[in-house]
């Protein structure tokens, strides 16, 4: 009658330097150097022991990739089934190694085929070593090109995020203005269109072009033409439109006839 195979698992364990070298464990007991693995606990998956057994074995904690094959070979007048996943392992030990255990090595592939003690165990890494270095160099690139492109993702979103919102109020810093605060918001000014309607100040005089008199009657340096002694100079003249206008009303044209002969008549009274 046929005894039920051993199922176990195990790992092809690539550290993640350069360059990237294998696991391999020397036993305690039969002091033997060989890859990763053990036996599958009640109830527990292939893969799920692969991870635990190479943590325990390596002291390494790891990431489980692609599956590389089975290894099937006779153990004490059992049949053993090793089935192997690629691994990467991170930079330092997270725990001590198994009782089981003496040590750990990282080795290049073709000196971690030479350190294997078993035949078998070093066909099987002929096989799949390279195809594991392919893998995980593959994998590095697409990670590298992720990165890149999240890199360049990231440089997109803050030039976006950078650039003036349209509509949005243009906010300087102006000296011309000492008082006002820095960085406070320019009002913008809408341009005028022709034809707008202008208010006009009631006390802000209004200039309208006139037609000239055609006569400009003489104002000699003289305030009454009667003889009356001018005005005082140092006398305030009005300041506003209002003040102006009723004086300029009051004030008619003097016939030039009328004019001439009362300055013969004063000339005359002053000889």
């Amino acid at each position: 009658m046929a005894r039920t195979p051993v199922l176990a698992a195990g790992g092809i364990v690539l550290r993640r330097d350069a360059p990237q070298c294998f696991a391999v464990v020397r036993l305690r007991k039969r002091n033997e150097w060989v890859l990763p693995k053990g036996k599958l606990d009640d109830g527990e998956t292939p893969r799920a022991a692969a991870e635990r057994e190479v943590l325990e074995e390596t002291g390494h904690d790891v990431e489980v990739h692609e599956f590389l094959g089975t290894l099937v070979y006779d153990s004490g007048g059992r049949s053993k089934v090793v089935h192997y996943w690629r691994m990467d392992a991170g930079g330092k030990p997270v725990r001590a190694l198994m009782s089981d255990v003496r040590e750990v090595d990282w080795l290049p592939l073709d000196e971690a085929l030479d350190r294997l003690s078993r035949g078998y165990e070093r066909a099987f890494l002929e096989n799949v070593g390279p195809i594991a270095l392919q893998a995980a160099a593959n994998a590095e690139r697409e990670r590298r090109a992720r990165a890149r492109a999240a890199a360049a993702e990231r440089r997109r979103v803050q030039l976006a995020e950078d650039e003036p919102v349209a509509g949005a109020p243009v906010v300087i810093d102006t000296p011309a203005n000492p008082e006002a605060p820095a960085g406070a918001e320019i009002p913008a000014v809408a341009e005028a269109s022709v034809g707008t309607e202008v208010t006009v100040d009631a006390e802000m005089p209004v200039v309208v072009d006139a037609p000239a008199p055609a006569e400009v009657p003489v104002m000699a340096e003289m305030s009454d033409i009667a003889g009356a002694p001018a005005a005082d100079a140092s006398e305030k003249s009005p300041s506003s439109a209002r003040q102006i206008a009723p004086v300029a009303t009051a004030v008619q044209p003097i016939p030039r006839k009328n004019l001439i002969e009362r300055v013969r008549d004063w000339l005359r009274r002053a000889a």
